[in-house]
């Protein structure tokens, strides 16, 4: 991210006398959060800015020049998130059809970002893939952040570019899995209806900011910072993962789907 527009947070800032204390209580955000904005190391959220331009008097401009928005290798509506996702150190995952981006392979994302209309030109294409394969480099820490990801069973045999792509894809989500990088279960097409079933859910949680949730439906997504929203959403993800096959049915059943489309493939 670049820092131009945490310097010139700071200027108005200093400009206006006020400290990052005095300015965190205005804006109802932690001192530290202002530091990593200010620093260039986060991208505040929609209402963080917004509530920085109340508190600074500075119109709109913070709301409107947040960084990321620029980036055209992501969805105007993902740029946000994907700079939170850098800086959160729980992240719980749905995918009622896809592999959620942080968890899908090369192969797995070129045959998802290729089924576009207009299509893409290579170099866009590539481009895409880049920028998504990128997210997942935040699973190179051993440690943080802790990654949940539970998976509607229609995302395991929807065969999103055929069975040698499923079958990697699947292996790779087993991988992970064992060796206790990220913790995967599996709600089986058998329940029925579950509370997450309507999209896909992003929730993440951090050191020094309050959790905020990600929906995203056909073409659209919303990020979600308001208390009693990101509260019911977590509700839901609570009530659908008590739901879901346990750890070790989770893996038998992804590797179980993995050889299938290997044998028939």
């Amino acid at each position: 991210m670049s820092n131009t527009y945490g310097k010139w947070l700071k200027a108005q800032r200093e400009a206006a006398g006020l400290t990052q204390q005095q300015l965190a209580d205005r804006a109802l955000m932690t001192r530290s959060h202002i530091s990593h904005i200010e620093a260039g190391r986060r991208m505040p959220s929609e209402e963080d800015a917004r509530r920085l331009d109340m508190a600074l008097g500075t119109g709109d401009v913070l709301t409107t020049f947040r960084p990321g928005t620029e980036n055209d290798a992501v969805a105007d509506y993902f740029a946000p998130v994907q700079h939170l996702e850098q800086q959160a150190s729980v992240i719980r995952e749905f995918a009622p059809s896809l592999v959620p981006g942080i968890l899908q392979t090369e192969a797995y994302a070129r045959a998802v970002i290729g089924r576009s209309f207009p299509s893409m030109s290579p170099t866009e294409r590539d481009r895409v893939v880049v920028a998504r394969l990128k997210r997942a480099e935040i699973l190179k820490n051993p440690v943080t952040p802790v990654v949940w990801a539970v998976l509607d069973e229609a995302v395991l045999r929807r065969p999103v570019g055929g069975a040698a792509v499923m079958a990697e894809q699947i292996d790779h989500i087993v991988a992970l899995t064992e060796s206790e990088r990220i913790r995967a279960h599996v709600i089986p097409l058998g329940l029925g209806h579950h509370p997450l079933l309507d999209g896909m859910l992003t929730l993440m949680w951090f050191d020094d900011q309050p959790p905020v949730a990600y929906s995203e439906g056909l073409r659209m997504g919303r990020l979600h910072d308001s208390p009693s929203v990101v509260e019911a959403f977590q509700g839901d993800y609570t009530l659908s993962l008590s739901d879901a096959l346990p750890l070790k049915e989770s893996l038998a059943a992804m590797k179980a789907t993995s050889k299938g489309f290997r044998d028939h493939g």
